[in-house]
Formats: structure tokens, C-alpha cells, sequence
């Protein structure tokens, strides 16, 4: 994932299998996520490398439930929650790192060099780019981008740590 003046884009391995996957439709999302409303924050998952890279998208509408601090001129989407939104769509590249662990869930533990430099706002379409930095031992360690437009929103360093059987 590189990062140039702000704009966020894909390397050219990943730009080239962007077409061989599909995104997943908003109710199987469901499936990859423990997160429901009002804590889901992804709408659409899709695996551009298993097990390495992964994008999701976030509309952000007047209907989210924080949405309505919007009433008091708050018309930007909480940092924090798209952070989250960056963790949520990690669960894209981890669910094939333990596909033969059934059972097993992830717990998103910590956030480094989080970055932001401007925050969607409402009618906005977000992009959230997952890469996985390395794995061991049920540890992931991941580098995130979400962007609107094509310029960088929020960058995030995060760790999940994956527990169940035979993590």
C-alpha cells in the first residue's frame, strides 16, 4: 500500500488481482464480522490478496447512529470510528488465517501512529485499505488507510490478537 502526497493506492500486484475478487455482499458481511448494528461499521468486504490485503467501503449517511451530534453542526464521521472501521475490515484478511480454526475470534488490542488528516463527512464513500504486516502466533499486526476521494482520511498501525481453538 503506498502512500503518495495523500493519495492512497494499491501496488501493482494488488491492482492486477483486483479483478479475479468480487465484493462481498452487504449480508455476508455479517458472516466475517461478530458486529452488528450499531457497531458495524462496514457495508462491503473484499479480499484483493487472502491472507494480505483487503478493502472494505463505508457510505456515510445521515442514518448512522452518530450521526445525530450532526444536528449540533458535527457533520464529520468520529476518528475513532474509522479506525474501527479499519479494524473491522482486517477481519477480510485474518478469516483466511485461521479458516481451520472454527471458533476462533478476533479482539482488535492496540492502535499505533494513528494519523488523521481530514474525517468523512456525511455523503462521503470511504475506502478502507487493510494490509497484514506480519502474523505469529495469533498476533496479527496490520497497517490501515482510509481514504475518500482518493485522499488519505485516517492511516492507522493496529494489532489483533486472534483467540479460539487452536489459534
Amino acid at each position: 500500500m503506498g502512500r503518495n502526497n495523500g493519495v492512497v493506492e494499491l501496488s501493482d500486484r494488488a491492482e492486477a488481482s483486483r479483478d479475479e475478487s468480487e465484493w462481498v455482499e452487504p449480508l455476508d458481511v455479517l458472516d466475517v464480522l461478530g458486529h452488528r448494528y450499531p457497531f458495524l461499521l462496514v457495508d462491503r468486504l473484499r479480499v484483493v490478496e487472502p491472507g494480505r490485503r483487503a478493502l472494505g467501503l463505508k457510505r456515510v449517511t445521515a442514518g448512522d447512529w452518530w450521526s445525530e451530534a450532526a444536528d449540533s453542526g458535527l457533520w464529520e464521521m468520529p476518528g475513532m470510528l474509522v479506525v474501527e472501521a479499519l479494524a473491522q475490515t482486517s477481519a477480510a484478511v485474518l478469516i483466511s488465517l485461521v479458516n481451520e480454526s472454527p471458533g476462533a475470534v478476533g479482539y482488535f488490542a492496540s492502535a499505533d501512529r494513528v494519523r488523521f488528516r481530514s474525517l468523512p463527512r456525511l455523503g462521503d464513500t470511504l475506502t478502507l485499505a487493510v494490509e497484514l504486516v506480519w502474523y505469529r502466533r495469533g498476533v496479527a499486526r496490520l497497517r490501515g488507510a482510509a481514504s475518500v476521494d482518493g485522499r488519505l482520511a485516517v492511516s492507522a498501525d493496529f494489532t489483533t490478537v486472534i483467540r479460539g481453538r487452536a489459534a
